[in-house]
């Protein structure tokens, strides 16, 4: 898309960006687990005032837009957490918003997106309708800048803010801060910025089973798209279509391997954090959790794992807790 800034993100723009959330948000708790004997640390996102981590990007990128792109509007795509956070700060800033969403999205997602007052305009996501493509027609219409999801450098680098406090509590604790990071991955922004923030860290990205074109894409050292029969997914936060140059330029130097977890592996990600955490957990937002409940990857004591997101229906999530899934 042509109106994408191209700029680098930086390790001194996460540190910006954390300054700007701190003095706007509360940290999320660094709340302590045991997981297959080993002690972790989980951040838990799920906490935050739309509900996952994406508030966090969504507010570095507009709070940072000059008085004339804030007259022309923004633009963002999303299936649902990012959209709540572009519209979150659109309306704290006074900014219309204008979301291109997917026509299965979570209706409770599509929901509080329209209550926050954005406009949302759906795609035809299952019909394999280009999100990106309805974006740059809205964008050549009104002139908006585009919020990407997680190609776009002030998202990645709010994004990393998490990755300033999950070393601030750790060293609160007498830790020396994470030594490895298992993060959930849809687009890499989170990843991306998670790497500019702890750069002494090991970042695992987790992906949903046949969604993990992050991981392939690690392997083969370029960019991979999911394959066009990708099987159905409950992790609709993590389901995009390829990581952009922008992301992989810096997951392929910071991380060495991706995994992927299966919808059981997710579920019983969230049954664990209901029962131990005492927390709602979307099913993307558990990924990162379901690979070390999964026994996936190494666990050291030092192991923080985000869980991003708790966006999910009552309903799906009671079928979760219940086993009736």
């Amino acid at each position: 898309m042509t109106t994408q800034p191209m700029r680098t993100p930086t390790a001194d723009g996460v540190a910006r960006a954390a300054a700007k959330i701190a003095e706007l948000l509360p940290q999320t708790p660094l709340l302590e687990a045991e997981v297959n004997g080993a002690k972790v640390w989980c951040k838990a996102e799920s906490l935050q005032p739309i509900g996952a981590f994406k508030i966090r990007g969504a507010w570095h990128r507009l709070s940072d837009l000059s008085p004339e792109e804030r007259a022309r509007g923004v633009v963002g795509v999303s299936s649902g957490n990012h959209a709540q956070g572009v519209a979150w700060a659109a309306q704290r800033l006074g900014i219309a918003a204008t979301i291109v969403m997917p026509v299965d999205a979570p209706q409770v997602k599509l929901d509080a997106t329209r209550a926050m007052g954005a406009n949302v305009v759906l795609y035809d996501r299952p019909g394999g309708e280009d999100r990106d493509a309805v974006a740059q027609r809205l964008i050549d219409q009104s002139g908006a800048t585009l919020v990407h999801a997680y190609g776009d450098p002030w998202v990645i680098e709010g994004q990393g803010s998490a990755g300033i406090e999950i070393a601030a509590q750790m060293a609160a604790r007498g830790l020396d801060g994470p030594s490895r990071i298992v993060v959930c991955c849809g687009g890499g922004g989170l990843a991306a910025g998670l790497a500019l923030a702890c750069p002494e860290a090991e970042i695992v990205p987790v992906e949903p089973e046949g969604w993990d074109d992050v991981a392939r894409s690690l392997a083969s050292g370029e960019i991979r798209r999911v394959a066009a029969d990708a099987p159905p997914t409950a992790c609709d936060a993590l389901q995009t279509p390829a990581t952009w140059p922008i992301n992989f330029a810096i997951l392929k130097e910071r991380c060495a391997y991706g995994l992927s977890v299966t919808p059981a592996e997710v579920r019983a990600a969230q049954r664990f954090a209901f029962a131990k955490l005492h927390l709602v957990l979307e099913p993307g937002g558990a990924a990162a959790l379901a690979a070390a409940l999964a026994g996936k990857v190494a666990l050291d004591g030092r192991t923080a794992i985000m869980l991003t997101g708790g966006n999910t229906d009552p309903e799906s999530f009671a079928r979760v807790l219940s086993g009736h899934d």
